[in-house]
């Protein structure tokens, strides 16, 4: 492509995501994450980043800066420590040296939080909400100590992070529309609880967020701190997915759904502003790293297993019905359950009315000591073993084993482009 369709794609792609931005119109001001002035100097779809200072290696330690806070007690607001923002000086030489490159770190337009954060999520029985949501809608499944969350991708899509406490567990839940992620995250760091924003910038065409206590930048795809005084740090990943709505109100009849008329501001729920967006033959609109095995939009199942990548096409482990794949990630063997009835939340214009991509689930095939070899059935899934009948969500609800339910892996719904950029060199059956 010519320095001329680059710079259209890259302004297209700034329009669309301001459009996410500003909806129909907003109950309060947008929350400008950082103490300090936002940067200037970058343009929508450039460089927002001069070349980052020489810092200290290794991780920089919170307690360094406030020993008097008992990082035990920081249970109930989030402590701003006193160091240089990463969203406005990305040369401190407080920071280590940063992970990436920071001249890929790319302006998408908005402000900080000008694409603003759910941060006093409210929730709303299956009933309330099953009178907007469609069965085939896209919502992101979290479930904690018995706690299950329903979280719809038509309120995600415009604001990409949930600071929420699941399970008395504080957590990050957050959806990147660009490269069509939902990742989880405990958002308790170094012993402190902390919340995240969007940054407004871009790493590889996905979310690039900002923590509130230090003001560090993290990707969104893995969780890492990657420029500011928290580099090197890592968040833990909980297993959550996209799910259909009728898959999540069938197996938690009793779980609660985060409210769009709640959220501090008003927006279109339910539409898409990035209509046409999963095509997979089309450009994504920011620079990206990754490989060419496959179309860029091209829809995987990614998995990482003691730092082993692999990711499957969903042309191979999905269809047009329940489908089994068994397969491997290194050492471990895992097996993936496909259920067709999911859609796509970047295809059509109306959030439920996309087409069917179907959601997909990765388990261990054991339990306890018992390997189990599962196919597809009318009813689910079945194992070969007594015979049981297993849910989407690696529940038995019939047979020997009732009541069993399978250890879930985390993996992505994502783009091949996402995921070759943030994997390199993964493995993937294509």
């Amino acid at each position: 492509m010519n320095s001329i369709g680059r710079r259209m794609l890259l302004v297209l792609g700034a329009t669309v995501i301001l459009a996410a931005c500003g909806g129909v119109g907003v109950v309060d001001e947008p929350t400008v994450g950082s103490s300090e002035e936002t940067v200037e100097d970058g343009q929508m779809g450039e460089p927002v980043e001069p070349d980052a200072g020489d810092g200290p290696s290794g991780v920089n330690q919170l307690d360094d800066l406030d020993p008097e806070v008992d990082p035990g007690a920081a249970t109930d607001e989030v402590i701003r420590v006193d160091v240089p923002s990463a969203l406005s000086d990305r040369r401190s030489d407080a920071f280590p040296d940063p992970l990436i490159d920071p001249a890929e770190i790319l302006s998408g337009g908005p402000p900080p939080d000008g694409i603003p954060p759910v941060d006093e999520p409210m929730f709303v029985d299956i009933a309330t909400a099953d009178a907007y949501l469609t069965d085939r809608e896209p919502v992101v499944e979290l479930e904690i100590n018995g706690d299950a969350r329903a979280y719809p991708v038509q309120i995600l899509m415009w604001h990409e992070i949930v600071n929420d406490v699941v399970g008395d567990e504080p957590v990050a839940v957050t959806y990147c529309p660009l490269c069509n992620s939902a990742v989880s995250f405990k958002r308790t760091v170094q012993g402190r609880l902390n919340s995240f924003g969007t940054s407004g910038s871009l790493y590889n065409s996905a979310l690039v967020m900002y923590d509130r206590a230090s003001e560090s930048l993290w990707t969104h795809f893995d969780g890492k701190a990657v420029v500011g005084y928290l580099t090197g740090e890592e968040l833990e990943l909980i297993a959550s997915s996209l799910v259909s709505w009728a898959e999540f109100k069938e197996a938690h009849p009793e779980g609660q759904v985060l409210d769009r008329e709640r959220t501090g501001h008003r927006r279109n729920y339910g539409t898409n502003p990035y209509r046409g967006y999963d095509d997979p033959d089309s450009s994504t609109y920011f620079p990206v790293s990754g490989d060419e095995r496959a179309r860029a939009k091209q829809r995987v199942v990614g998995v990482t297993v003691d730092e082993t990548s692999k990711a499957w096409s969903l042309d191979i482990v999905g269809g047009s019905e329940p489908a089994v794949t068994a397969d491997s990630v290194g050492d471990t063997d895992i097996v993936i359950f496909f259920n067709p009835g999911q859609a796509s939340g970047v295809d059509t214009g109306a959030i439920g009315e996309g087409r069917d991509v179907g959601t997909v689930k990765v388990f261990l095939p054991v339990l306890g000591d018992r390997e189990l070899t599962f196919e597809a059935s009318a009813e689910g899934f079945r194992d070969a073993e007594t015979g049981s009948t297993w849910s989407i969500f690696g529940e038995a609800i019939e047979g020997e084993l009732v009541g069993s339910e399978l250890d879930e892996v985390p993996h992505l719904d994502t783009f091949w482009f996402a995921w070759s950029s943030y994997r390199p060199g993964s493995e993937a059956v294509l």
